[in-house]
């Protein structure tokens, strides 16, 4: 079983900037591709940002190509999102997930961290 654990999250000015961490407790963390979910009220979770197991490859969201960036660290099993210039309708609760190499939907991801709360005001 894979624990993920977020955090960063919080209230930022729009055109600001967040950093969100996650951190897995797993011995095979790199053989996970790990992804950045946000789900708002009354919408679908959405993948924003995903990342290989190698850490090479990557995936963006239209809504966030250039604003967000996602790296991870496979000896400190952590995966972070950079997000800039942020926007109020990045407002959601975010998510770090665990999943399959190439999946871009939720179905495709197996370990879900509790959720941050993001909020840009305008």
């Amino acid at each position: 079983q894979v624990q993920l654990v977020e955090s960063g999250g919080g209230l930022v000015q729009a055109g600001g900037s967040l950093r969100l961490s996650c951190t897995a407790s797993s011995r095979t963390f790199s053989t996970y591709a790990m992804g950045w979910f946000r789900q708002a009220p009354g919408e679908e979770r959405e993948l924003v940002a995903g990342i290989s197991g190698s850490g090479y490859s990557t995936y963006y969201a239209d809504s966030v190509k250039g604003r967000f960036i996602i790296s991870r660290d496979n000896i400190k099993n952590t995966v972070l999102l950079q997000m800039i210039s942020l926007k109020p309708e990045d407002t959601a609760v975010y998510y770090c997930a665990a999943g399959a190499h190439g999946a871009t939907t939720p179905m495709g991801y197996f370990h879900w961290g509790q959720g941050t709360q993001v909020t840009v005001s305008s």
